[in-house]
């Protein structure tokens, strides 16, 4: 099976790189561009089973998100 994992940053949480992108956009005449949040995308192959949902859970919460400031997606394809 395939999982497509989905990390952001919570909302209120600073965002630098994405406040960087912005900068950049502006800096080469995207100037409609007023804000940006970076993210994580992962897509993840593995075995079926009846855990698996619970499985995608437990990685994304022990090493793919850290959930103090992120937020994350599953879909399962």
């Amino acid at each position: 099976m395939r999982a497509k994992v989905y990390v952001t940053l919570k909302p209120g949480v600073h965002d630098p790189a994405g406040k960087a992108v912005v900068g950049g956009l502006n800096h080469l005449g995207f100037d409609e561009v007023k804000g940006v949040r970076i993210g994580k995308f992962f897509e993840i192959e593995l075995d079926e089973g009846p855990d698996a949902e619970a499985r995608l859970k437990a990685m994304c919460e022990k090493l793919l998100a850290n959930t103090v400031i992120e937020r994350y997606r599953v879909e399962i394809a």
